[in-house]
């Protein structure tokens, strides 16, 4: 494999002396701070707690393969092939929320500000909310996707041929919303006025709110498998494509009639995307294990992680924006004090 050529982009700087390697063995599906906790979620049974620093610990959290996580900022939430939903903290203590009656796989996860927590086996969709209650629903196929809305207690089950809003507090009819194919992930904008869905084509779909009008937002090379919105909402970063796709979401018509923005090319495909929580900047990470930093205003980069090993597929920051988490498919792991 060709060697990050500085001569590629004579301008870039690099930070890569700066990042701390991490000893977590193991692939990392997904990251997630705690605090300043990094959290690395393997891609079965186990995840990886890395305290400030730097040192490592193992916790069994599945018995087979871990499919879905999400996290609040205060715990993370996972979904196994074991049929198990699970609470990991800081601390490390894993709690079993949930067990299906089935032993289905649990697909997809998703948690509210608030503490309530959804899950998905098969078609079935699950609410639990903080005080306990428990509703579910059944999409018309397979639960693709899962999202809390921002504001309200509002989910979007993401399935095939659309995706379908449902208010689990109210005896309301959920509300359908329809597009041709299969949704296999699902996003609120911050601002709650427009839905987001990632297809199993390469393409995303989106529909405003207000009046369900349609955006399509097609033109990738690939699946679209990593999303992120950018502070206030502004822009949703994409994987998919060898540059980092930026829609815009700033008007009231989101990307309706406009060009998306394309940052960061490389002879690589974006594998992974992390919005800065606090500032106009983001982290892309690609097929070929480079990880850059990008300022979103005129794609300026900073090289965090040369390439030469397998895909980046986990990439986080934690809230305050001062750290930057990123792991690989063959088990690399690295931090950065932004």
């Amino acid at each position: 494999m060709k060697e990050f050529d500085p001569g590629d982009a004579p301008s870039i700087a690099s930070i890569t002396d700066q990042v701390r390697v991490l000893a977590v063995g193991m692939p990392a599906a997904s990251i997630h701070f705690l605090g300043d906790t990094a959290v690395f979620i393997g891609v079965e049974e186990n995840a990886a707690i890395v305290n400030e620093a730097g040192e490592v610990s193992k916790v069994a959290i599945h018995g087979g393969a871990v499919l879905c996580a999400a996290s609040d900022g205060k715990r993370i939430v996972t979904g196994g092939d074991d049929g198990k939903v699970v609470a990991l903290d800081a601390k490390g203590e894993a709690t079993v929320l949930a067990t299906d009656a089935k032993r289905r796989w649990i697909d997809n996860v998703a948690l509210h500000p608030d503490g309530a927590v959804a899950w998905s086996a098969g078609k079935t969709a699950y609410v639990r909310s903080s005080k306990g209650d428990e509703k579910s629903f059944d999409a018309p196929s397979t639960v693709g996707g899962l999202a809390f809305a921002p504001k309200g207690l509002r989910v979007a089950v993401a399935h095939y041929n659309g995706v379908t809003l449902w208010f689990p507090n109210m005896a309301a009819k959920p509300e359908f919303l329809e597009w041709a194919g299969s949704h296999l992930a699902v996003t609120f904008s911050p601002d709650n006025k427009f839905l987001v869905t990632a297809m199993h084509e390469p393409a995303l779909h989106g529909w405003r709110l207000a009046d369900n009008r349609h955006m399509r937002m097609s033109g990738y090379p690939g699946r679209v498998r990593s999303m992120s919105w950018s502070v206030g909402g502004k822009g949703l970063a994409t994987s998919g494509a060898d540059t980092v796709i930026i829609w815009p979401f700033a008007s009231k018509d989101g990307p309706m009639g406009k060009e998306p923005a394309m940052l960061a090319p490389l002879q690589a495909r974006v594998s992974m995307v992390a919005c800065h929580p606090k500032q106009d900047i983001m982290a892309a990470g690609y097929s070929d294990g480079t990880v850059l930093i990008v300022r979103l205003e005129d794609g300026a980069e900073i090289l965090v992680r040369r390439n030469g090993s397998e895909p980046v597929s986990a990439l986080a920051w934690n809230a305050k924006g001062t750290l930057l988490a990123f792991g690989t498919e063959d088990g690399d792991a690295g931090i950065l004090e932004f």
